[in-house]
């Protein structure tokens, strides 16, 4: 039980604040492996939906990923901008933006393939906690 009311507000007390900070963390320890790539970290979550899809609609790829289209099309715009994406409205319906990798994109898949491992090395976890800990966070998202 809680000792006051206000034990709720406590930062300790929340969960969201731990998933912010090892969110942020996770992705700090990206930063060097990325850098190599030329990849920011949501360029590179962009990336990995279309090395497996090769091509998809914008809202699609927005909802694998958790991001808006706000967000997703200045990203999205990068990668186009470094030639490893085309943008192209749909010939059945110009509301739909499909996004396909290029031969270039296809070709970073391969500088891409060390950054996992080398993120992981990173971290503190045992692959058994690891899985149990990526079981919880899609349970958490509700997939």
């Amino acid at each position: 039980m809680l000792e006051s009311k206000y034990d709720a507000l406590k930062i300790e007390n929340q969960i969201c604040f731990p998933l912010y900070a090892c969110s942020r963390e996770i992705i700090k320890q990206y930063k060097p492996f990325l850098d190599e790539i030329d990849l920011t970290y949501t360029q590179y979550i962009a990336m990995m939906v279309l090395w497996e899809k090769k091509t998809m609609n914008v809202k699609a790829m927005g909802e694998i990923l958790y991001l808006d289209s706000g967000t997703l099309t200045p990203v999205l715009k990068k990668l186009e901008g470094k030639g490893l994406v085309t943008r192209q409205r749909s010939t059945t319906d110009e509301r739909n933006l499909i996004v396909t990798i290029t031969e270039a994109g296809e070709a970073l898949r391969e500088k891409a393939l060390a950054v996992p491992a080398q993120v992981a090395r990173c971290s503190n976890l045992e692959p058994e906690e690891a899985a149990i800990l990526y079981r919880i966070l899609y349970k958490m998202l509700g997939r």
